[in-house]
């Protein structure tokens, strides 16, 4: 076998193994969360900036976190927008603020969705717990109606044997 066929044969290998890489259930299930998580932090940014934020300026009297900056050029700009359409640096730690506030949020409601899972899961958990604990264990003797095991071939009490079901 020639140095090119050896080379071509170990190429498709790497690209079988990587190939069953992408195709394992975990990684395809990882795709699907990145991609949901992404459109769900777009829901908690919507929340924070369009509910959150501005019950948050109202009770504190106008606050806005957005127009919260230094200049690093020692001037002074009245808003957000006016030194970065002057071109000055700006140190944006109100745009932090609100990243932060974003980061809580989406904590909390994924905290309470996994709380809320776990909750149903164990109810349903138990609910299969109980109806194999409610299994019967015990049968009754077509002969003698005495109570006996359940996987019991011959009667104790009477001796019968019993047909296997």
């Amino acid at each position: 076998m020639d140095e090119k066929t050896k080379v071509l044969e170990k190429g498709k290998g790497f690209a079988n193994e990587f190939r069953e890489f992408i195709m394992r259930g975990n990684v395809m299930d990882l795709a699907v969360g990145v991609i949901i998580g992404g459109a769900f932090q777009s829901i908690i940014n919507s929340l924070v900036n369009d509910v959150i934020m501005p019950v948050i300026s109202m009770i504190t009297g106008g606050i806005d976190f957005s127009n919260w900056f230094i200049s690093l050029d020692g001037s002074h700009y009245a808003t957000l927008a006016e030194a970065q359409e002057a071109g000055a640096a700006t140190l944006n730690y109100g745009t932090f603020i609100t990243a932060v506030i974003n980061f809580i949020l989406m904590a909390l409601v994924i905290f309470c969705l996994v709380k809320t899972l776990n909750t149903l899961n164990d109810k349903l958990a138990k609910k299969k717990a109980d109806e194999e604990a409610a299994a019967p264990t015990t049968k009754i003797c077509p002969f003698c109606k005495s109570e006996i095991a359940i996987d019991a071939t011959k009667c104790p009490h009477c001796t019968s044997d019993l047909k296997t079901e």
